[in-house]
């Protein structure tokens, strides 16, 4: 592909035909720019791995022409990849002030403070990076200052909406601006490249205020400890919670590194100042239980959360039982089903009482539902609409809803380049995708031996065979066969397999027992045959061969 062609094309690299690792990019004559930078989570799809980034290969390789990182908002599927990836990227950052908080903290763990050139644009403002120039937009969110983006090129507009919803009563930040909105539409919007979230919902998603009304009455009569558990970045329902404790005359304590770090951020940035600070996990066991709340994370059952550890019982400083109450105050993200199911299970195995959004005023969802989508095609009224965030079905009925609408609904999946303009928009080139695992400090590809050799074990188990052997390749000593997960070492079928491996590798003519790698490669094979025959299954099979003098 000629990187220098006369164009203006949207590419996403991660966030369309799926739920997070949002990485959305374009291109104006030849120069790039791109908005957020995400991470997800493997879920029950991928278990073998916690959280994912997108592979940043196609706009790695043209760094030198990529112009910048636009920010829409601080939610971990926008910015959660930045510290991950930039020196992959290696070009400067723009966001607003909150947002600019919390990464500068994701920043200063990697160790990337002084290397990321980060600027800090206040919202409401303009941007102008080469052959773009960029309006920011206030839209209601359930993270403060979240932004769309009016991307204006010599080719037309383009609104990349972000994450968004019309609140009628926004408890933190102002109203999404509607007014700013209908004036792009006046001027004419060529495309808008839109949150698809929550296209299947019929209606309004609610205001956040709506939960803030409710929360006092709903805990007022409570008894026992309160924990309740959010997303860590939705600063409003913090604050929300918090008042409401206040109000029963309950002190807050959180727990979790993520809501100390939103914490640290909103109040470098002026929110959260009508509640005092949160107290720690070690304050909270001085406080009776009737006059305690806790914020905890891990909304979305991530295995090492707060909540997770405390529904396990595994938590060292926190624990819930009878006549205990947990709010999930919350939505569950698509894919994420079995694990909060699995933690809901143990609180309640527990003896703890859940509250959750089936069944009370807890949440409201940050994400425009259909109605107002129609609100939005209705102030922009663009040419076309690009349905992102979300799986299929949410781009599919986004798509439609467009249509409906007036706009052409332009339908994509990640790595699919698309021209906007000039002539007619259309899907004109793919580009390489694919995702990465964060693995401890590293990043490894989930196509790779690694993980591959990962989910093996995971479902079929790992054996592990052990030699020694002389010069001549003779068994000194007995062989050994480890297969945890699979037998148990008193099991007389080790004992078994332990002769069958001994007796083949015996057996082996003498040249080959010889060469190492020979030798292992065959033994590996015999082992390999040894277990098949007796389990059904083929587990990730290893041979140790040591070999010493005779």
């Amino acid at each position: 592909m000629n990187s220098n062609d006369d164009d203006f094309a949207f590419l996403p690299l991660g966030g369309t035909g799926e739920i997070g690792m949002n990485l959305n990019l374009y291109r104006c004559n030849g120069q790039w720019l791109a908005v957020d930078c995400g991470l997800g989570f493997g879920g029950p799809e991928h278990p073998e791995v916690e959280v994912m980034v997108p592979d940043p290969v196609f706009i790695a390789e043209r760094r030198q022409n990529l112009l910048g990182l636009v920010i829409t908002h601080a939610h971990e599927d926008h910015l959660g990849a930045v510290a991950w990836l930039w020196r992959q990227l290696r070009c400067p950052i723009y966001a607003m002030p909150f947002t600019a908080a919390v990464l500068r903290r994701k920043l200063h763990e990697a160790g990337l403070t002084s290397e990321v050139p980060l600027h800090v644009l206040q919202p409401g403002t303009e941007l102008e990076i080469g052959p773009y120039r960029i309006e920011f937009i206030a839209m209601a969110h359930s993270v403060p200052e979240a932004q769309a983006l009016a991307i204006t090129t010599s080719y037309g507009v383009v609104l990349h909406s972000g994450d968004w919803k019309l609140d009628p009563d926004p408890t933190m930040g102002p109203l999404t601006d509607e007014a700013a909105l209908k004036r792009l539409g006046d001027r004419g919007v060529l495309a808008l490249v839109g949150d698809s979230t929550n296209a299947l919902v019929e209606g309004h998603s609610g205001s956040e205020s709506d939960v803030r009304r409710a929360l006092p009455e709903l805990i007022r009569h409570l008894s026992g400890r309160i924990a309740v558990t959010c997303f860590a970045s939705n600063v409003a329902r913090l604050e929300s919670i918090a008042l409401a404790a206040k109000a029963v005359g309950r002190q807050v304590a959180i727990a979790g590194r993520s809501l100390r770090n939103i914490e640290a951020a909103a109040r470098e940035c002026g929110y959260l100042a009508t509640v005092p600070a949160f107290l720690s996990e070690d304050a909270a066991s001085d406080i009776p239980d009737d006059n305690l709340l806790l914020i905890l994370s891990g909304s979305q059952g991530e295995a090492r959360s707060a909540m997770s550890r405390v529904a396990a019982d595994s938590h060292p400083r926190i624990a819930l039982g009878e006549g205990d109450t947990v709010i999930f105050s919350s939505r569950v993200i698509p894919g994420n089903e079995r694990a909060i199911h699995a933690v809901q299970d143990n609180l309640a195995r527990r003896g703890v009482h859940l509250m959750t959004d089936d069944d009370h005023m807890v949440h409201v969802s940050g994400h425009p539902a259909r109605d107002e989508l129609r609100r939005m095609y209705a102030l922009v009224r663009p040419t076309y609409a690009v349905p992102v965030h979300g799986e299929w079905r949410h781009l599919a009925a986004h798509a439609a809803l467009a249509s409906e609408a007036g706009a052409k609904p332009l339908m994509l999946e990640d790595g699919d380049i698309l021209r906007l303009a000039p002539g007619v928009p259309r899907v004109i080139d793919s580009a390489p995708v694919g995702r990465l695992a964060v693995d401890g400090n590293r990043l490894v590809p989930m196509t790779g031996g690694v993980l591959a050799a990962r989910r093996r074990m995971l479902f079929n188990g790992v054996v592990i065979g052990s030699l020694v052997v002389d010069d001549s390749g003779r068994i000194r000593g007995a062989a050994q066969i480890s297969a945890p997960g699979l037998f148990d070492q008193e099991d007389p079928e080790t004992a078994r397999m332990i002769a069958e491996f001994t007796a083949s590798v015996a057996d082996l003519p003498a040249p080959m027992r010889q060469d190492d790698f020979a030798l292992a490669e065959s033994a590996r094979a015999s082992l390999r045959r040894a277990v098949g025959r007796r389990l059904q299954k083929r587990p990730l099979v290893d041979v140790h061969l040591m070999r010493i003098a005779s």
